[in-house]
């Protein structure tokens, strides 16, 4: 597994893919956070984080697909899926290795924005007032959904042996993870089930880890998400077999 995950890891490094996503998203974040005016912090007047950890979850939904679309189409476009399949690795060692290859290259595209918490922390009036609890919820937050959407696109990846297919069922599965299931418990039918139908969904539990207080409950449900969509991939890999 681990060294699918270097072949992996170095495959994206070797092409525009992880530089052009890591590249999109810092200068996109640094755009809302710095310069476009109904959002940027120094008209806001408040030393907070909350335009990155508001908009991140948007730009990952366009941005993981992009990294996983390849992580099996390209395997079964070109005819390699085979020859992989015929290592000394179980299924799933195969779709950990790749799975951990992509959340790692988005993993990668967090790490310079902690230099905006720098900024923010110093820009402080008195210097240090920033809610540093919440901040490291909501980063937390982002490494699970990063996790959720990087799992769902190797499964969209599995599905298809066309990039842009797996591409956009990963966007559109992503988007009803993260904000579908809100839309549909805001129609008026569900009476007492709406709040239980927007429990099911991303964002619900992204918000309430962004606030500083990380219930073990929200870590279950991205970890669950995360587990099923790890399954669903072996179980459409297993599907050779039937």
């Amino acid at each position: 597994m681990l060294a699918i995950l270097k072949k992996e890891f170095n495959g994206f490094l070797n092409t525009l893919i992880a530089y052009i996503v890591i590249m999109v998203f810092l200068v996109a974040i640094g755009m809302f956070m710095w310069v476009f005016p109904e959002s940027n912090v120094l008209d806001f007047g408040f030393a907070d984080m909350q335009t990155l950890f508001n908009m991140a979850p948007w730009l990952f939904l366009f941005l993981i697909p992009a990294i996983t679309m390849r992580t099996f189409a390209e395997e079964k476009r070109e005819g390699t899926i085979e020859l992989l399949l015929t290592k000394p690795i179980t299924d799933l060692q195969l779709i950990l290795g790749k799975y951990f290859a992509a959340l790692l290259l988005a993993l990668f595209a967090l790490i310079p924005t902690l230099i905006y918490y720098y900024t923010v922390y110093e820009l402080g009036n008195p210097q240090g007032n920033v809610d540093s609890a919440a901040v490291v919820g909501s980063y937390l937050g982002l490494v699970l959904l990063a996790g959720v959407f990087a799992a769902i696109g190797v499964f969209a990846s599995s599905v298809s042996d066309n990039q842009i297919i797996s591409f956009v069922i990963a966007i559109f599965l992503c988007y009803i993870f993260y904000a579908g299931f809100e839309l549909i418990a805001s129609i008026p039918v569900w009476g007492g089930y709406g709040y239980f139908i927007s429990q099911l969904g991303i964002a619900y539990h992204y918000t309430a880890i962004s606030k500083g207080l990380i219930d073990s409950r929200d870590v279950l449900y991205f970890l669950s998400v995360i587990a099923i969509m790890i399954l669903s991939t072996r179980l459409v890999l297993s599907s050779r077999k039937w």
